[in-house]
């Protein structure tokens, strides 16, 4: 694996130290020496002294013994302190809203589930999220909370913080959500869509490609596109309304206005129940993709969702057929490879509690 390169430069220090943090953050729970450290980010010894001194001062890093060398004395290894701080995820469904308390790790320490009308006004739902996050964090009280990921559908502005109209819910449109939470919460809160959350998540967990697309299955249908390893929202963070590209031009009307987009498709298949109607969803599932490799050229599709969840090798193995026989026609080589998302219908909300983790481990710029 390449060496992720630092700076030695004071300008640079808080992105030299969450070069570091991230290397700790991997190598888990056998821990990193510094050697090892200054090897793989490039910085000198010295540097890294310093840098993994302060972590240790403020908590984050500990030692955890010692590890056998090729020659001279043992190394002293160091571990990322997963504990010492947590970060909430919250996702707005339309019909639910779940809450996850993650460490520094990303593993989820605590969570909840509860019903949730996204049409009910923004009182009631700000109300219903601020209830659930307190009763988290009152579950597992005395940490160290970094702040708020909040995960709901698009479309949204995500350096503002503010929704657009989220598809069947037109009244949210221009909603400064992000700030309504702030002040609620009394917290640090980040605002991005349910499918970006859920790439995002993805991404540092490390599946082993570079570019992929997540596509998320519930009550909608979304992308997140992770290119070259990092999140890509569009410059105008609108990037990923995969739902809404027209497949069919006299299809039936859809909740955007527009005739014979793919979400419209996908959820009437799935409504029309039975063994037939999940087939037709996958296979619209999978003509989105076939169009999304085809313009992207990416490595893997992932799905997720709980639509895809409660019949996933049914959507893996629809969407898998779809790409293998556009790879055919097109002479490009192999399908590529289509897989369950690990966490399920769970991806999104865990996704944004790392959109607060991110930023400390310079993966994500600060929002």
């Amino acid at each position: 694996m390449a060496a992720t390169v630092g700076a030695n430069l004071s300008a640079l220090r808080g992105h030299n130290a969450a070069l570091v943090l991230d290397l700790l953050r991997t190598a888990g729970e056998a821990g990193i020496s510094r050697l090892e450290l200054a090897e793989r980010t490039g910085l000198t010894p010295q540097a890294v002294s310093k840098i993994t001194a302060r972590l240790r001062g403020e908590g984050l890093a500990v030692e955890a013994g010692r590890r056998a060398s090729t020659g001279g004395k043992p190394r002293t290894v160091l571990r990322l302190l997963a504990g010492a701080a947590h970060a909430v995820g919250l996702h707005l469904d339309r019909d639910e809203l779940h809450t996850v308390l993650a460490d520094l790790s990303g593993a989820v320490v605590a969570a909840r589930r509860a019903p949730l009308d996204l049409g009910a006004g923004s009182d009631a739902v700000l109300a219903a999220a601020a209830c659930e996050v307190d009763a988290l964090l009152d579950a597992d009280g005395g940490q160290r909370v970094l702040g708020v990921g909040v995960a709901v559908p698009g479309p949204l502005d995500h350096t503002d913080g503010v929704l657009h109209r989220v598809t069947g819910f037109p009244q949210w449109d221009g909603f400064p959500l992000r700030e309504a939470l702030t002040e609620r919460l009394g917290l640090p809160v980040v605002v991005d869509k349910d499918t970006n959350a859920a790439a995002l998540g993805l991404a540092l967990e490390g599946g082993g490609e570079r570019s992929f697309a997540y596509l998320h299955l519930g009550t909608g249908l979304g992308a997140g596109l992770v290119l070259d390893g990092a999140l890509y929202r569009g410059a105008r963070t609108g990037a990923g309304e995969f739902g809404h590209q027209v497949i069919q031009l006299d299809g039936p009307r859809c909740s955007c206005g527009n005739r014979g987009c793919i979400e419209a498709l996908c959820l009437a298949a799935v409504a029309s129940g039975g063994d037939r109607g999940l087939d037709e969803a996958a296979r619209v599932l999978g003509e989105g993709a076939a169009n999304l490799v085809s313009l992207l050229d990416i490595d893997a599709v992932l799905l997720g969702g709980r639509t895809v969840a409660a019949h996933e090798k049914r959507f893996v193995r629809g969407v898998e057929q779809v790409l293998a026989a556009r790879a055919g026609r097109e002479g490009g080589g192999p399908a590529i490879p289509v897989r369950a998302a690990p966490g399920g219908e769970t991806q999104a909300v865990e996704g944004a509690a790392h959109m607060i983790l991110a930023p400390l481990f310079g993966r994500e710029a600060p929002s």
